[in-house]
């Protein structure tokens, strides 16, 4: 059988989808995978010390954690503190200027110690996490339904 170019442009990875679609994607593939347990503080943390409030969405939490999946899909080597500056942002004081200010350590922790109960991600021996080959192969499947799909 000849080879055709039809058949490569449907393989599609992370890199040829867009970042929204496919974190919205990815978290509703956690979701229904059931893989991943949810703690029981979820419905009452802060994503930050600088947040006012707790998010809106009640599924933030699998939304963070496709959107690290990716992250670590796309530039191995990230780790706790990486994530910590990744998702920090601008700390109001009020009448006293703006300050950088982390976010919270403790959901970054709980979300790597979950993709790598479920092989998605590895321990780097060069520090951080890395994704594995079989948590490539997820995120690539996920990306190529995206494309299949509109």
């Amino acid at each position: 059988m000849p080879h055709t170019d039809s058949a490569m442009a449907t393989a599609r990875t992370v890199k040829d989808v867009s970042p929204h679609e496919f974190v919205k994607a990815y978290s509703s593939h956690l979701k229904r995978s059931g893989k991943m347990e949810l703690p029981e503080w979820t419905d009452l943390v802060k994503t930050a010390r600088f947040k006012e409030l707790a998010p809106y969405d009640p599924d933030w939490y699998f939304v963070r954690a496709a959107s690290m999946a990716r992250k670590i899909y796309l530039r191995g080597g990230l780790g706790v503190g990486s994530f910590k500056r990744i998702y920090g942002g601008s700390q109001r004081n009020g009448s006293c200027p703006p300050h950088f200010c982390e976010s919270s350590g403790a959901i970054a922790r709980h979300i790597l110690q979950q993709l790598e109960s479920m092989s998605i991600i590895e321990i780097d021996p060069k520090g951080g996490r890395r994704i594995t080959s079989s948590g490539r192969r997820d995120l690539d499947q996920v990306a190529g339904r995206i494309v299949v799909a509109p």
